[in-house]
């Protein structure tokens, strides 16, 4: 089951959906400091493990974090191996001043923006997809 793979065809579909909840990142040793909590996404890197997880989870397991994120899911079935999107989107939030830190799951992709910019990332996210529309 493989995703799309047109840049065109991506950005007109993409339809970026705001999931509800702050997200914040946070960085472990070894999974037990999570005690059973349910992570979002991890990634294992040398100097640690990072975790995405709600912020009243890291808040309750007493986790250190410096930045608190809307989450942002870009509904269309995009390939791993897709070229183009994640430039386009990259760069139209640039454009806007906004920072992203991006996911690309199995399905679809994923952007973490600062919480205070999430309407306005997904204004840009969705003039991007009709420009993709129009073109």
């Amino acid at each position: 089951m493989s995703g799309e793979k047109s840049i065109s065809a991506l950005l007109r579909g993409m339809s970026p959906v705001l999931n509800e909840g702050d997200f914040v990142f946070c960085t472990v040793a070894h999974a037990s400091a999570f005690q059973g909590t349910d992570v979002l996404g991890t990634f294992r890197e040398k100097e640690g493990l990072t975790a995405i997880l709600e912020r009243e989870r890291a808040d309750a397991l007493g986790l250190e974090y410096s930045f608190v994120a809307a989450w942002i899911t870009l509904t269309i079935h995009s390939a791993l191996d897709a070229v183009g999107l994640t430039a386009a989107f990259a760069t139209a939030l640039g454009k806007a001043g906004i920072s992203c830190n991006v996911i690309a799951a199995f399905y679809h992709d994923h952007i973490f923006v600062a919480k205070d910019d999430a309407a306005k990332a997904m204004d840009v996210l969705q003039a991007l997809s009709r420009a993709g529309e129009s073109s």
